[in-house]
Order: C-alpha cells, then structure tokens, then sequence
C-alpha cells in the first residue's frame, strides 16, 4: 500500500527483487552515479576519479564481494566464521597457480582469466564443503574458534608453500587484469591506460568497472538465493535449528550449501584482491583481515544486502577519511589556523601534550593513523551491536520510518 513500505497485500510483491517504487529508483540512481564515479563528472565528487581514491573504491568492490558471501553464511545462515581470510587465501593462490607466469622458484601455467577466476572460487568452495561437517558439530562461539584455526593453519602453509606464494618477505607477481581467448596476447586489457568504448580512461577506472559489473552481478546472486527456498532454509537454520530439522530442513545440507556459496564469494574475491594490488605476501591473510569483514558484517547490518554495501564501503574508506581529518587538523595547528583550537584536542605534538592522542608520525609520542583506526573499528562494533544491531542498515530503516510517518511519531 502506498506509503507502507513493509505491508504487503499478496506473497509476490512482497518476495520481488525491488518490490515498492522507491527502491527502484534508487537503485537507478545509485547505478547512474556509480557510472560516473571514475569519470569525474558528478559535481562537488570530481576527486573520485583520482588515482588513490579509485585504489580504495576498487578495493571496497572487491570486499563487497567477499562481504556478499560472508552475509549469507553469518548474516543468513547464522554461522559464526572467522576464517574468511583463509578462504580468500585459497582462491587468490589458486589464481596464481593457473595464471602466474612460471619461474625458477615458483610455479604457473599462465591461463587466462576465464579459467583462473572460476577455479579460484571453485577450489575454495571445496575447501568450505570439507569444512562444513565441523559446522554441523559445533555452533555458536566453538565454530567461530574452528574457523579461527584456518587462519593460523593458513599462515603456516602460505608461508612454507614457496612454489605457491613465493617468498615470505616478497611474495609473487599475480597475473595482470585482462582478457585472453588462450595464451598470448590478450583481448581486453584492464590494467593498461587507454581508450575503452570510445572513452580514454586509466587502468584503475577500467579496472573500476570490471570490479563494478562484478559486484552488481553477485549481488543480484545473493539477493536471489535470500528468496529461494535455500535462503529460507538458511533463515530457518539460524532462528532456530532444531525446529527448523523437525519442520523438515536438512541442517547438513543447508549448512554445506552456506559454507561452499559463502568460500566461492570470498575465493573469486581473494582472487580480484590479488590481482588488484599485484603482489601479496603471506602475511596478508592475517586475523586482521578477517576481523575487517566482521566488522563489515556489524557495522553495515547483519543479512541485508545493502547493508553489507553500505558496511563495506564505511570500513574501507573510513581509514582514508580519518587520515585526511588528522592530517588537516594537524596543518592547522602547525600553522595557527581558525580551528587550531580544535585540532588541538587530539591532535599530540610531544610528550607533554594532556590532551592531544594521535599522533601524524608513525613513531610519534600519540597513537599512529593506523592504530587510530584499529581502535575505531572495535569501538564502532563495540558501538553498533549495543546501540544498533542492524547496524548502518538499521539507521537507514529509523530515518526512513520517520520520515515515512511524519508527523506522527507511532
């Protein structure tokens, strides 16, 4: 009915992929403006389009990804899993395997992209249907310790698996971003500047819409497998198993397919990831990592979609805002601005500051940007699961309801 977004008169509208008007023009919006994004041509957002910002954006697209399949099985299936990093390890050197180029040291068949990027989620997903049993053993708190393990066990092989990941301080070149029929030279090249659809754009704004094509199509996945009988099973499984078995769900079944969905996401994830950035070493698959996805998870809304989007675009671009905060409020006090004062507060220059806590240098009496930003996530989850447990997505849905019903407040 019009102006109740959540009451629905027939079970069809209510299970559609965009069921009220608002949405869909959202959506059209939120496309169109993410067209324009490396293209510099939204007003006031021009900065976008620049090289460290398009680094950043292409790296939130591809935790979007892994974030997407982390959502089904935590958010949806109500699994628990802290090796989402382990996985992602899986498909990136998987990737590298079938598509690096081979050395005296390391091993590659150099195979295009068509083959290599399947095969990385593929194989992580294998890895997540031999895990699953273990799932259907423990819950809760047991299973996040389980996946936990996979972590450090990964650590442990990355680091011995030279033919693999090559050296532990320097790692191995991934293959480049682009597209080959076989061997030679390649079709379509995302990761060299040039003309593309009759537009010059550099290799990160082609690499930006690979990633963003990527991204619209696993979402859509995700969203349509919430409304399909597994998505419900997984939503049963999570409120509560033990009816959900007696009301005739397979638990095995359900929790198997939420561990293989979930490890493909984030192995076609590791996979981008890599290539991305080009070179990786092991240690890149830490508990940090993993952590960065829960809190992903926490902060943007536990089984939504666009709060998993929304999430993951706040974690990672959220470090980068922070730096530019400190940094300018650094300039300011440094040169007597208008708001030194303010600057001032946090802002620690020596020792003998009472107030100031963050510090612009690395080796600085204060907390660095970098551990500011560890602190701020873990007060954010901290903040979120009292105050808000649907997260950045619960904010969104308090606002709207709002406005929706304005000016009453029932």
């Amino acid at each position: 009915m019009r102006g109740r977004p959540n009451l629905f008169t027939d079970y069809e509208s209510e299970m559609a992929l965009f069921p009220t008007t608002t949405k869909r023009v959202a959506v059209a919006l939120l496309l169109i403006f993410a067209l324009l994004v490396p293209l510099g041509a939204i007003p006031g957002l021009s900065f976008l389009q620049e090289s460290s910002w398009l680094v950043l954006i292409n790296r939130a697209l591809v935790f979007a990804i892994a974030a997407l399949g982390l959502n089904l099985l935590t958010g949806v299936a109500g699994q628990v899993s802290l090796g989402h990093s382990f996985f992602m390890a899986v498909g990136a050197y998987t990737a590298v395997l079938l598509g690096g180029t081979p050395g005296k040291t390391v091993w590659g068949l150099e195979l295009p992209i068509w083959i290599w990027l399947p095969a990385a989620g593929i194989a992580a997903a294998i890895i997540g249907i031999i895990v699953a049993p273990t799932a259907v053993r423990v819950r809760g708190l047991y299973l996040a310790f389980v996946t936990l393990g996979l972590v450090f066990i990964g650590l442990h092989l990355w680091r011995n698996f030279g033919k693999i990941a090559g050296g532990p301080t320097t790692g191995r070149p991934w293959p480049p971003l682009e597209f080959a029929l076989w061997k030679g030279d390649p079709i379509i090249s995302f990761a060299k500047d040039g003309p593309w659809l009759g537009v010059q754009l550099t290799s990160d704004a082609k690499t930006y819409f690979f990633l963003l094509v990527a991204v619209i199509v696993f979402t859509l996945v995700a969203k349509n497998l919430m409304r399909t009988r597994i998505g419900r099973a997984w939503a049963a499984i999570r409120d509560r198993d033990i009816a959900a078995e007696i009301m005739g769900v397979n638990e095995v079944r359900g929790k198997t397919q939420a561990f293989a969905i979930s490890s493909f996401y984030a192995g076609i994830a590791g996979a981008l990831f890599a290539v991305i950035l080009g070179r990786l070493i092991p240690e890149t698959w830490d508990l940090l990592l993993a952590v960065e996805f829960i809190a992903i998870i926490l902060i943007g809304g536990a089984g939504t979609i666009a709060g998993t989007l929304l999430g993951t675009f706040f974690v990672v671009l959220i470090p980068r805002i922070v730096e530019d905060i400190t940094f300018f409020f650094a300039d300011q006090v440094a040169n007597q601005g208008p708001l030194a004062w303010l600057g001032d507060l946090f802002i620690r220059k020596s020792p003998d500051d009472i107030l100031g806590f963050v510090s612009t240098g690395a080796a600085g009496p204060g907390l660095s940007i970098f551990q500011l930003n560890v602190a701020l996530f873990g007060v954010l989850i901290i903040v979120f699961l009292i105050a808000e447990p649907l997260g950045l997505y619960g904010i969104w849905i308090r606002v709207r309801n709002y406005w929706k019903g304005w000016p009453f407040t029932y």
